[in-house]
């Protein structure tokens, strides 16, 4: 009986209908009459009961997952520790943290303008930034008192780096910029048939774009120039010079041994 119960439980779940004889058919032999028992209408859950049976099953799943987990193995640091009743010198190594990408500082971009003349097409005299009038003939009455005439002495020769002022950023400023005066004076020297010999440098003691250009090296007791791979000497700035007879006074000398060498390289010639 029973079992016919659940039977007719599970086809009325799955929708089939069943069919129970209700009625003898003629001339069919009789039966024993047989009363089912109808499964007793189940109330519905009330919504604090459907929200009670979620949280149980919750909690459930949740004992249920701890119980999968495995147990971490125990430190026998600590086990140690806690056997001598000391505290545990062992401490956990914190992870090194991941550096972020840094991103490289731009560059610096260098500039400078020089104003140059070549002496006998040997010398070439390079100046700081671009000569007044003034300053261009104070250099001409020191290289008279040289020795120097003013027929022996080219046109006036102005550079300025970088060329383009709206050009790309250079990756290496320095190294193009000295590329470019190296290229600039050999392009110079080439047109007008000079060959240089030395380098004259007028400046003061103070570090300015140009004087790293040059990049002067002491070799010895002379000096040159990395970039144009020349002998360099260097003399102070002449906007010093114009205003300080003292300075006039202590270049003398100086210029006294520039002249005995031009003449020298006068008679070489």
């Amino acid at each position: 009986m029973n079992q016919e119960v659940v039977r007719r439980q599970y086809l009325e779940a799955m929708g089939i209908t069943t069919l129970a004889s209700r009625y003898c058919l003629p001339n069919a032999l009789a039966t024993t009459a047989c009363d089912w028992e109808q499964p007793a209408p189940q109330a519905p859950a009330s919504p604090s009961q459907r929200l009670h049976a979620l949280l149980d099953d919750a909690q459930q799943a949740e004992a249920d997952r701890r119980a999968a987990a495995p147990e971490p193995a125990a430190n026998p640091a600590s086990i140690k520790a806690l056997l001598d009743d000391v505290p545990s010198r062992a401490e956990p190594v914190p992870a090194p943290a991941e550096k972020a990408p840094t991103t490289p500082a731009p560059r610096q971009p260098l500039s400078f303008t020089l104003s140059g003349l070549c002496l006998g097409g040997r010398w070439l005299s390079l100046h700081d930034g671009e000569l007044t009038a003034e300053q261009r003939k104070f250099l001409v009455n020191i290289y008279q008192a040289a020795g120097i005439a003013p027929s022996a002495m080219s046109a006036w020769q102005t550079f300025t780096w970088p060329p383009l002022a709206d050009g790309p950023a250079a990756e290496e400023p320095l190294v193009e910029a000295r590329e470019g005066l190296s290229a600039f004076v050999s392009g110079t020297a080439s047109r007008n048939g000079w060959v240089l010999s030395h380098v004259l440098w007028w400046a003061g003691e103070q570090q300015t774009p140009l004087g790293e250009v040059l990049d002067p090296h002491q070799e010895k007791s002379a000096t040159r120039s990395n970039t144009l791979a020349l002998p360099l000497w260097q003399g102070p700035a002449l906007e010093t010079l114009l205003h300080d007879g003292a300075a006039k006074r202590a270049l003398w000398p100086a210029i006294k041994a520039l002249g005995e060498r031009w003449r020298e390289a006068q008679d070489d010639d």
